[in-house]
């Protein structure tokens, strides 16, 4: 018997003060690529409306264009008669609603690309990256919104982090826009692994075509990985957690209450599970780390025009930071592979000219143009990746903080610091001042100069900041040869290579032996 499996909302009962924007999403032919949305819509008294189609996902720093994807848009009244329409910029939809009771607006959504931050539809699955689909009234994101999913007849699933209506099948309510497009969904005969909860909440995993693997042992890592970012926090601010595994090679973007995924057993099995396990922590620990601890300019979102921060070295950065830690932490890493893991980042920052040109905090802001890992195409690269400098920052901001306070206060205490005064306490995010007042308050000393090292092209002082755990590192240049068709290249590397010093102190060893326990 086909039944619908739920997945929970942000919010379990939800009570509108208006009536809410309703959408059916059907995909009769899905071969097609193609998405048909109706819209039934009671709007104001007003002489009309712009219906607006976001141009970008939060969580993917690059516009998208979303509204180039629609096709055959078309609006009536409720007695069937046709509304002339216009478009209104690049987003835009400008309807007549003079007199209007009730508007059913139709279009189709384009889907060629496989992408996590693209909707996409194909013969065996459908996903959906609701900002892609879902258009909004203009200066009413708060708008309350229900969503009806009508499946292709052979697919009997949806797995999405909203909250199902009573009663109706496939449907789903969320209690603005912004839930609305921070809660995906997955469309198809999907697979679902055994269920684990971590202080009483249930976490669910599933996923399109997942593949041969081992599912047990996949599932055991994931609930250490979820105890032990959860336990560095001290909270979990959700109700139920779902990873949804959307196919091989597409990214991954966090959410609330949930992540999609890049995931394929095969793909598992290729990568490692070091691989896998890391690119799982790094989505998991978003949900605190950019959904709640988050720079002030991410979120209330600008869904036209993009939210850009000088930040994303925090957000993205710090995150990847804790990959290895929490790994660690929950026994799935080792100290070497630790150490392994910053001197490769140390060296793809330290050997790419990008270094010389960009700050970090430059990086952060040009995201949007550069892309996430920098002007890679470029002849002369004069970018950097906030996914690469900005954890070698995180890594010397924890080894000042815990010198500076005799190793009683970590990074994971101004982590926590950010989560309470601001998320809990104010419900928003932070500001530049306010992240660097954090952080002083918690070392007992500014650091300033680690912020030079965000705002300006300054090399960092590595051996300083490494020795305060009593670790060595090895900048001295060396010749590299690579032979390609029968030809070798010769060029001057450093190799950033990471050892522990004879003889330190016992600070030092406190140091190194309280931060190689991982993030706790």
């Amino acid at each position: 018997m086909k039944f619908l499996i739920c997945y929970f909302s942000i919010v379990s009962s939800l009570v509108f003060a208006r009536e809410p924007m309703k959408y059916v999403v059907s995909m009769e032919d899905p071969a097609s690529h193609t998405f048909h949305v109706t819209l039934d819509y009671k709007p104001e008294k007003s002489d009309s409306l712009v219906l607006k189609m976001p141009d970008w996902t939060p969580g993917y720093y690059q516009l998208m264009n979303y509204a180039d994807n629609v096709a055959e848009f078309s609006v009536k009244d409720s007695d069937g008669n046709a509304l002339e329409w216009k478009r209104s910029g690049k987003t835009g939809w400008v309807i007549p609603t003079k007199a209007v009771k009730r508007l059913t607006v139709e279009y189709d959504v384009k889907t060629t690309r496989k992408f996590v931050a693209t909707s996409y539809l194909d013969a065996e699955h459908g996903y959906i990256t609701p900002a892609s689909v879902f258009m909004y009234v203009d200066q009413k994101i708060k708008t309350p919104a229900e969503v009806t999913i009508v499946p292709y007849k052979e697919w009997d699933r949806v797995a999405t982090g909203l909250d199902s209506i009573a009663k109706k099948r496939f449907s789903y309510s969320a209690p603005d826009f912004d839930i609305l497009y921070d809660s995906p969904f997955l469309i198809g005969n999907l697979e679902e692994l055994p269920a684990f909860e971590v202080k009483g909440i249930p976490h669910r995993f599933i996923g399109y075509k997942l593949g041969e693997f081992d599912k047990a042992k996949l599932m055991s890592d994931i609930r250490k990985i979820v105890e032990k970012a959860s336990a560095l926090i001290g909270d979990i601010p959700y109700k139920h957690y779902t990873f949804i595994a959307i196919g091989p090679g597409q990214g991954g973007i966090e959410h609330l209450n949930s992540t999609t995924i890049s995931f394929s057993g095969e793909q598992l099995n290729a990568r490692g599970w070091d691989g896998m396990l890391g690119f799982i922590t790094h989505e998991y620990f978003h949900h605190y780390n950019v959904k709640r601890i988050r720079p002030v300019e991410l979120g209330p979102f600008d869904y036209e025009n993009g939210s850009r921060t000088n930040m994303l070295w925090v957000s993205e950065g710090l995150t990847v930071y804790y990959e290895p830690l929490i790994m660690k932490a929950a026994g799935l890493y080792t100290t070497d592979k630790m150490l392994e893991f910053f001197k490769n980042q140390i060296s793809n920052v330290e050997n790419k000219p990008g270094r010389l040109h960009q700050s970090l905090a430059q990086a952060s802001a040009q995201t949007w143009s550069d892309g996430p890992f920098g002007r890679t195409g470029d002849e002369v690269n004069k970018t950097i990746s906030v996914y690469q400098k900005g954890p070698v920052v995180g890594l010397l901001f924890d080894f000042a903080i815990r010198h500076e306070t005799q190793n009683k206060k970590s990074l994971d205490n101004v982590m926590r610091k950010l989560y309470n005064d601001f998320y809990k306490k104010k419900n928003r995010g932070f500001t530049e001042n306010e992240l660097r007042e954090t952080i002083a308050k918690v070392a007992g000393n500014p650091l300033e100069e680690l912020f030079s090292y965000i705002y300006t092209t300054a090399e960092p002082d590595y051996k300083k900041y490494l020795g305060y755990a009593g670790l060595d590192i090895d900048t001295s240049p060396k010749e590299i040869s690579e032979t390609k068709d029968g030809v070798t290249v010769k060029r001057i590397e450093k190799a950033f290579t990471i050892t522990p010093m004879d003889n330190p102190t016992e600070l030092q060893k406190a140091i190194f032996a309280g931060w190689s326990k991982g993030g706790e």
